[in-house]
């Protein structure tokens, strides 16, 4: 199947900075080279105590879910984390002038997060060491204690496979995936070594076994490490739909697949978008579709939800931590601190084997309030009094602007 159009350059900036970067085209899953980095794999499987960050379960994935024990339940997934400089400048003074603490700017959706059985997230840069030099754009390296509020906000796994996942080289991806393990936070999408990198994040809900993969259309033109050419896996449809049947015959009853896609500033999926999702909803082994949920990233600008071939794929979700987004006109353009949650409740099947069903579809408008640097609940602020509606109904708007409403799609609280 032809790959898609190579994407518009790169442009996630701050205001006053007008140098873009050029995006690197669809590549193919590079082949993998022999051998391993000799850096530990991350753990094989995380389920989260209510409210708490992932720590490792101990069942395989492979091992089967007991049938007197599986309940509906319910993952929530959000938009991008990219630090810029205004953003490690306030969790700099959030942390009292010593350290970096970003657990302040999450707590306005902590409840939320929280209160999901499993909880995704995107970690769009890289970490640095512990003492720095952090940077934002256009080449990110975040502070490590990104990790630990992701961790105490609920976050469960993380997808890291994006255009900015090699900003600081294959140090960059190890120091994140080491970060990353120290808060109990799966990852999929990068990895230290050719079997982590290949691997899914393995969770746990409900008593079922979900597997969550993660890929980037590309690295901004920076060449995967000769060596390791593994190390950030890129959008190829054979390779992802060969990827979920692995997971599936490792045990998965489901599979989430994270797209780091699509165009900047855009609020349509774009031609790439489109055809991937009609690809990868298709994709079935037998009666069952190879993938339960496809979950988007990187457009900037919050984009539409739709239910493709019975599947459900969250085209873009927005940034969900970010400075302030400049557009391709060079304006402050205010949808770069828009993003929506989705939520999903998945139900066990009648019968074995068969599909756990998505129940119910849930979008929860949120908005980065850059005046303190704070995610906010955009209905929970409504409620509250602030004037925030036009946020809402912007989001409303692209959210189902494809027709989700008729597949089911509600608006969460």
């Amino acid at each position: 199947m032809p790959r898609p159009a190579r994407p518009r350059p790169l442009r996630p900036r701050l205001a006053g900075l007008r140098t873009g970067l050029l995006l690197a085209g669809l590549a193919s899953t590079a082949t993998a080279c022999a051998g391993l980095t000799g850096a530990e794999d991350a753990p094989a499987a995380h389920a989260r105590p209510h409210g708490a960050g992932g720590a490792p379960a101990s069942p395989s994935p492979a091992s089967p879910s007991p049938s007197d024990n599986r309940h509906a339940f319910t993952l929530l997934a959000s938009g991008d984390v990219l630090p810029h400089d205004s953003v490690i400048k306030q969790a700099h003074a959030d942390a009292g002038g010593k350290g970096y603490d970003f657990r302040p700017m999450l707590s306005g959706v902590k409840p939320v997060v929280s209160r999901a059985d499993l909880a995704i997230c995107h970690m769009e840069t890289v970490y640095g060491d512990d003492d720095g030099p952090y940077t934002g754009y256009p080449a990110f390296v975040s502070p490590p204690q990104v990790a630990t509020a992701l961790a105490t906000t609920g976050y469960d796994s993380c997808s890291t496979a994006s255009n900015h996942s090699l900003d600081d080289g294959a140090a960059g991806v190890s120091r994140t995936l080491g970060a990353l393990d120290r808060a109990g936070i799966a990852h999929a999408g990068t990895g230290r070594s050719e079997a982590e990198a290949h691997r899914p994040a393995w969770l746990t809900a409900g008593g079922a076994k979900v597997a969550h993969l993660s890929y980037t259309y590309g690295t901004n033109d920076i060449p995967l490490p000769k060596d390791a050419p593994w190390t950030v896996r890129l959008i190829d449809e054979g390779r992802v739909v060969q990827d979920a049947r692995a997971a599936r015959e490792a045990g998965a009853d489901v599979v989430v697949v994270s797209m780091h896609w699509g165009t900047e500033w855009q609020t349509a999926p774009d031609a790439q978008q489109r055809q991937l999702a009609q690809a990868l909803t298709a994709s079935r082994t037998g009666e069952r579709p190879d993938i339960d949920l496809v979950i988007g990233t990187h457009a900037h600008v919050p984009q539409a939800y739709e239910k493709v071939n019975g599947t459900w794929v969250i085209y873009g979700m927005g940034d969900q931590i970010a400075g302030r987004m400049i557009n391709y006109d060079d304006v402050h353009d205010p949808r770069g601190n828009e993003g929506t949650l989705g939520r999903f409740t998945f139900t066990p099947p009648a019968k074995p084997g068969a599909r756990w069903e998505v129940t119910k579809a849930e979008f929860l408008p949120q908005w980065y309030d850059l005046a303190v640097n704070r995610v906010v609940d955009v209905d929970d602020a409504i409620a509250k009094g602030r004037d925030l509606t036009a946020v809402r109904d912007r989001l409303r708007e692209v959210v189902l602007s494809r027709g989700a409403a008729k597949g089911g799609l509600v608006e969460g609280r």
